[in-house]
């Protein structure tokens, strides 16, 4: 199947018996599994793929959702985990040791930035970042030492997206791993594997779950023999995916194409009217005309991504005004749902960095984060138009249009 919406509703399913096998995943529940002998528990617990023994180390649900993930990736194979950020730790914990140095985007998720931080100055591996524009910054940093080059498909919340195939093939030709976080993108618009990603990362509570009622997280490794390296680490780690929440995020993977078509649409008429609106300095879409990226997103990206921010002139106190003044938009930290969600990185998602770093990533003080839903886009237009005049200062408001 070539097609990533029929990939997506004929999910990798195990067979119930010879004759028939139910149309949905069931969802085994089960912490532990029973065995007739001590010989076959034992063999069972040689590995990632043999019996299930205990749901922590494997789950039949689960493991329909690792070979789903792998298959919309093009992966060999995936590990779910309990949360984006139990992927990101689980798999940055299974390859580092210290003396190890990362090369990593300079604009990533707050989450990501202070597990690198932690592992700096607890664990002693070095961490440099690198813009991402092209493959020349990791060139002159990469050494010997350089164990993993970290990257995201579409920067949050700065909308960057990095020079891929540059920086992949640089990463493979001095035998660096290279990790990629697509939760922003999804298969849907990237598949960082076909670019030369070793280990695609996954949030699976944003777009691939997309009803905000899941935590999960995925890696998928484009060689099987990375994830038998990564996988023992995991299990002690316990960031193990739960199988309802893999349930859950198999129902949402089924409609993932026709909903990232809705978020892409809807977040392009958003992006072209903000940058016409007084209220607002810059913004940042990378399927935008105007935005630093957009040549590399056109080529890398089928779709601008539901996900777009935005820089309003009065500052701090503005983009607070303005994530309170919405109506229809919701004020909430997450994203990738059906519903709009607005906040305020300076003071959330990225609050672990201090103003120099905020300023190095390109996060403005006014940015604004919008994670833009399916609603209908001109419902969403007037009441981002509404609460556009109540961030303005007076003398301003009164040219606008009544």
């Amino acid at each position: 199947m070539r097609d990533i919406r029929t990939r997506a509703v004929h999910v990798v399913n195990e067979p119930a018996g010879a004759a028939s096998r139910p149309l949905s995943v069931p969802l085994v529940q089960s912490s532990a599994f029973a065995f007739d002998s001590a010989d076959e528990l034992a063999r069972a617990m040689a590995g990632p793929d043999g019996e299930y023994v205990y749901s922590r180390r494997g789950n039949p649900t689960v493991r329909a959702l690792e070979r789903t993930l792998a298959g919309l990736e093009g992966g060999a194979s995936a590990i779910a985990f309990a949360s984006g950020m139990g992927a990101i730790s689980g798999v940055l914990l299974a390859l580092l040791r210290p003396g190890d140095q990362v090369i990593a985007q300079r604009c990533l998720y707050g989450g990501t930035y202070a597990a690198l931080n932690d592992l700096a100055e607890r664990r002693g591996v070095e961490v440099v970042h690198i813009g991402g524009e092209g493959p020349e910054e990791f060139e002159a940093l990469a050494g010997p030492r350089t164990r993993l080059l970290l990257l995201e498909t579409i920067a949050n919340p700065t909308g960057q997206v990095p020079d891929l195939p540059g920086l992949l093939a640089a990463a493979r030709r001095r035998g660096v791993t290279s990790a990629v976080d697509n939760s922003l993108a999804s298969p849907v618009l990237c598949r960082p594997i076909e670019l030369g990603a070793d280990i695609v990362l996954h949030s699976t509570t944003k777009y691939l779950a997309g009803h905000s009622d899941v935590l999960g997280g995925a890696a998928v490794f484009a060689d099987d023999a990375l994830r038998r390296e990564v996988w023992p680490r995991t299990v002690e780690l316990g960031a193990c995916a739960d199988p309802f929440a893999a349930w859950l995020t198999l129902r949402g993977i089924a409609t993932l194409p026709l909903r990232m078509r809705e978020h892409c649409a809807n977040a392009g008429l958003l992006a072209e009217r903000l940058a016409a609106h007084p209220a607002v300095g810059a913004v940042h879409w990378p399927w935008l005309g105007t935005h630093p990226s957009y040549a590399t997103a056109k080529a890398v990206l089928s779709g601008g991504g539901g996900l777009l921010s935005f820089e309003l002139e009065g500052g701090r106190e503005a983009g607070r005004a303005f994530v309170e003044g919405v109506r229809v938009a919701r004020l909430a930290l997450s994203l990738g749902g059906v519903e709009t969600l607005v906040t305020h990185p300076a003071s959330t998602s990225h609050r672990e960095l201090d103003e120099g770093a905020l300023a190095a990533a390109g996060i403005g003080p006014g940015l604004v984060r919008m994670s833009v839903g399916i609603e209908g886009p001109e419902d969403l237009w007037q009441d981002v138009e509404q609460a556009l005049p109540k961030v303005l200062p007076k003398a301003l408001r009164r040219t606008l249009p009544q």
